[in-house]
């Protein structure tokens, strides 16, 4: 990931000056994910290049928790193209490397500032998935850039596997460094989606900080604000009024304030919706058991115990199981239940035990109900027939509530890339159609009606965000059938 900046102006010096980075030292700066490194790999009298190159550690950039999954592949969060491409990172870089340069600060040469020096910038592998060419020259031509681009084929020996998503982008301006910095800062992250940071309200006062004097006029700003954004709707509008007012450093005063629009506004575009959507999920399927009677029940794929957290609470359920394939998250989950200080007569009400929703397994038998939230589209497809047989055809409790993600309200989420999954370890996700006809399909194999509900708003063609089905067993009149 290498961002090359050169400059002709004389004498060239001064450009190190402006950047604070002296010309015959190697300078490094942290990052949340690796380091950047500063150089010169070119100073002469006709010429000056310094270069930015990102050293990202894979490692860390996972325990970031950003997820980069590709579109469903599983492994994306850890294959995938972040620390080969100039993307968000570098645009973080530059803050950090370039901070005095960025913010008009010379102290030594103060009346270097105000000079236009003649550059050339060139950007090794930038993505751009979603616009191109044409995108890239609609962001940098109208701020007077000359713009040279050339794409990149997939693999040089297989032409006939088409084109990449990257460029090579060569930028020649005629301004001042501050501006240059600023530019790059802001349409860098603009040309690529995959933001390694979680949008919140306060990149509003960074994209207008840094958009100052040249955004407001810019004849892109708002598909500009837009992407920055995130393509979140009420951050944009938020960023496009504050641009348009006589003063875009304020809110408006019939603004909502920051405070107020990521804690509000935001949870149905962000992943704070996702987190009250989940505790709303969760209620409804105790609802669910509650209304049906169950005084043993299952929670398969308890995670770290949400689910039981809510349950302990009521009366009715005389025996509560958590179970999950991962060790780890039943320790979470007996952390979060504060097992280890239970009262006696809590504990025998309460069992967590490792085990897979695909075995046969006796401790699951005998149970009036079990839930499964937001669990089986974590399988492959191929291991469902064994998931059915060993929990409706062995188990058999009976009551069983099952959630999963409706597909069809994907495209309501604006940063979720178009048939992409919610989530990077999702093997499949069904529309309502294709979850009635599973669910249907089991119900008839193994003898249980089935009641479907939606879970959280609804949309008037897309339904709701999740989907849950009800399976109650058939009672035998006849015990000896």
């Amino acid at each position: 990931m290498l961002l090359n900046i050169s400059t002709t102006h004389q004498p060239t010096t001064d450009l190190s000056y402006l950047l604070h980075k002296h010309p015959d030292r190697f300078q490094s700066v942290d990052l949340s994910v690796g380091q950047a490194h500063i150089f010169y790999p070119e100073l002469s009298q006709d010429k000056t290049t310094v270069s930015l190159l990102l050293d990202i550690d894979p490692i860390d950039m996972v325990r970031s928790g950003k997820n980069f999954a590709g579109e469903g592949f599983a492994l994306g969060q850890y294959v995938n193209d972040r620390p080969y491409v100039v993307s968000s990172f570098m645009s973080v870089a530059i803050a950090k490397a370039f901070s005095t340069a960025m913010n008009g600060i010379c102290n030594h040469h103060p009346e270097l500032l105000g000079i236009e020096m003649p550059f050339q910038v060139v950007l090794h592998s930038i993505p751009a998935p979603q616009g191109g060419e044409g995108l890239i020259r609609r962001l940098f031509e109208p701020l007077g850039y000359k713009v040279s681009v050339v794409r990149h084929t997939l693999d040089a020996q297989f032409p006939q596997w088409g084109q990449s998503r990257y460029y090579t982008v060569t930028l020649e301006h005629t301004l001042t460094l501050q501006n240059l910095l600023t530019h790059l800062y802001v349409l860098i992250p603009t040309l690529d989606n995959d933001k390694h940071y979680f949008i919140t309200a306060s990149e509003i006062d960074k994209l207008l900080s840094k958009g100052q004097g040249w955004l407001n006029n810019h004849p892109e700003k708002e598909q500009i604000s837009s992407r920055y954004l995130g393509n979140f709707r009420s951050l944009t509008q938020t960023a496009i009024e504050r641009l348009n007012s006589e003063n875009p450093n304020s809110a408006p005063a019939h603004q909502h304030s920051d405070l107020f629009i990521d804690e509000t506004l935001l949870q149905k575009e962000q992943k704070l919706y996702k987190q009250s959507l989940h505790k709303l999920r969760l209620e409804k399927v105790k609802e669910q058991l509650l209304r049906s009677g169950a005084e043993k029940v299952l929670d398969l794929g308890c995670g770290e115990g949400k689910l039981l957290q809510l349950l302990i609470k009521e009366k009715q359920f005389t025996q509560i199981v958590g179970m999950d394939v991962s060790y780890q998250e039943l320790i979470r989950a007996k952390e979060k239940l504060h097992y280890d200080n239970m009262a006696a007569i809590q504990k025998e009400r309460v069992k967590l035990f490792q085990g897979s929703l695909t075995y046969r397994d006796q401790r699951l038998q005998h149970y009036d109900a079990a839930a499964i939230v937001e669990v089986i589209e974590h399988m492959e497809l191929n291991r469902l027939p064994a998931f059915e047989k060993a929990i409706f055809g062995f188990a058999k409790p009976t009551t069983v509530i099952l959630t999963t993600p409706n597909q069809e309200y994907n495209s309501v989420y604006e940063n979720l890339n178009p048939n992409a999954m919610r989530h990077n370890d999702h093997r499949f996700e069904w529309t309502r159609a294709e979850f009635q006809d599973w669910a249907n399909k089991v119900g008839l194999e193994f003898s249980y009606t089935v009641e479907f509900f939606s879970i959280g708003d609804m949309h008037p063609k897309l339904g709701a965000s999740c989907q849950m089905a009800v399976f109650t067993h058939h009672k035998l009149t006849n015990p000896q059938q």
